[in-house]
């Protein structure tokens, strides 16, 4: 087995899957109801997806778009509990079949949740019924030998959310300082505190005292 040549093989089918998403006007559609929302996007999935959906809800926080994650599983639960009518949520499955996101999604329209965005896959699924946005993936074939392992699918949903949280942080002129007062710990927090480089050509604060 020529080992670098698998691992370039699926890196290269995992960049080729991105390159194919087809972003279109449902893309603007939903960035422009996300920058309106007067309560918090809630983002949800379940597996390989629910990871990916929790991380979306951690980027969101910290760029200024107030977000939470929900296990579907736990609200089933009583985690339901914390939706209100105005919420987003967010809800990541490419099959768009898995029964817990489903079902989760059936009862917050009971719960009359502002609206559903989608991102999926497979083009017959119930998700697509319950969203009033869809994020189309695509059509992606994974690079696993079994074609199950969810490598490809997941790296095209790491880069849609990623795209809807920094496009939704340029909208919203959001600064470096307020990130530093989200995301104050670590290396990143050290640097939002840092001042900002100054304007090359611009005078210094000592010069402009003269």
């Amino acid at each position: 087995m020529d080992i670098l040549g698998r691992i370039k093989g699926v890196i290269k089918a995992e960049a080729d899957a991105i390159a194919k998403i087809p972003v279109n006007d449902a893309y603007r559609h939903a960035v422009e109801e996300l920058a309106q929302c007067k309560g918090t996007v809630i983002s949800t999935g379940i597996g390989k997806a629910g990871h990916v959906a929790r991380k979306f809800a951690a980027t969101l926080s910290s760029t200024g778009t107030p977000a939470v994650y929900i296990h579907p599983g736990e609200a089933a639960h009583g985690d339901l509990g914390a939706v209100r009518s105005c919420d987003i949520i967010v809800a990541l499955s490419t099959s768009g079949k898995s029964l817990e996101v489903v079902e989760m999604l059936e009862l917050s329209k009971k719960l009359e949740v502002s609206k559903v965005i989608g991102i999926t896959s497979h083009p017959d699924s119930r998700l697509r019924e319950l969203s009033d946005i869809i994020l189309d993936m695509g059509e992606i074939e994974e690079p696993c030998r079994l074609k199950l392992t969810p490598t490809a699918s997941v790296a095209v949903m790491l880069a849609i959310t990623d795209a809807i949280a920094l496009t939704l942080m340029d909208l919203r002129g959001f600064t470096k300082e307020e990130y530093g007062l989200r995301h104050h710990g670590g290396y990143l927090g050290k640097m939002a505190r840092l001042p900002a480089a100054p304007t090359p050509g611009a005078p210094s604060s000592s010069s402009a005292k003269m």
